[in-house]
């Protein structure tokens, strides 16, 4: 997201899909009365939402509408106007990052799951197989680069400032004894680059929706213990109390949830709770 080009089509296109909602939907999922319309990523959050809405709100009483976003700024800026009634998508250091560059005030209501941050390949086999000077590609985004970053240095292909945190970028890097060469993409483009990259490091989600199991496939993948990243049902700030948000919370918390997660993703995706 350093790139101003890259910047300037995500912004023009994720105001064009927020358009549509807004001439779709108008503002009926800021009222209580109607369904509660969720902006989702396809993969895993769309399913169990999915799964949620087939399974258990009926009984709830809740009415709810899932719709699928494929990058990570139409859902916030969605919900902050009230195109949607709330989002799950997103970890707490990437929205804290997205709220304070853009005056929105989203906040978590609860944490569903965790999608383990990975290293793929079609290249090697092993993360020290890598050669000198091999590339690798990382997502763009601020908080989901450093997460990238932190995954190499915890497995001892680069050392970072110490104390680095949310914001670390390849000039942070203190050594690199592979002299890695680093290609910053859209996360969501980082799984199709690994035919020209030597490897990749690719959110959880990203992995399944391209057919990578993490748990199986991934060269080295993110610890779960005390991880940061967990990944919440989210709305704007004052519609905590909404009802309807109240019964997804904890229909998304429910043992059902929990076994669908463990039995679907087999590993490649944590319930957390």
């Amino acid at each position: 997201m350093r790139n101003t080009a890259k910047i300037t089509t995500a912004v023009l296109a994720a105001g064009a899909l927020t358009l549509g909602l807004t001439a779709c939907g108008g503002d009926s999922s800021s009222s209580t009365d109607g369904p509660l319309i969720v902006a989702a990523s396809p993969v895993p959050h769309a399913e169990i939402l999915t799964y949620v809405k087939d399974n258990l709100a009926k009984k709830e009483g809740l009415d709810l509408e899932v719709k699928e976003f494929t990058d990570y700024v139409t859902p916030n800026t969605a919900t902050q106007d009230g195109s949607v009634g709330a989002n799950y998508f997103q970890n707490k250091p990437y929205l804290d990052d997205f709220n304070k560059k853009n005056g929105t005030d989203i906040v978590p209501v609860v944490t569903v799951h965790l999608e383990p941050l990975g290293l793929y390949s079609r290249k090697v086999k092993e993360a020290d197989d890598l050669k000198s000077g091999a590339t690798v590609a990382i997502p763009n985004d601020t908080v989901n680069e450093a997460r990238a970053l932190k995954l190499l240095a915890a497995n001892g292909l680069i050392t970072l400032k110490a104390g680095v945190g949310n914001e670390a970028t390849p000039s942070d890097i203190t050594k690199n004894p592979k002299n890695l060469k680093f290609k910053e993409l859209e996360a969501a483009q980082t799984p199709r680059s690994l035919d020209d990259v030597d490897a990749a490091v690719v959110n959880g989600n990203y992995a399944i929706e391209s057919d990578l199991k993490p748990a199986q496939d991934a060269l080295v993948l993110e610890s779960p213990k005390n991880n940061p990243y967990g990944n919440f049902l989210a709305v704007k700030k004052g519609n905590e109390d909404d009802p309807r948000v109240k019964k997804l919370a904890k229909l998304l918390t429910s043992p059902e949830v929990k076994k669908f997660i463990q039995d679907k993703y087999a590993g490649s995706v944590l319930a957390s709770f």
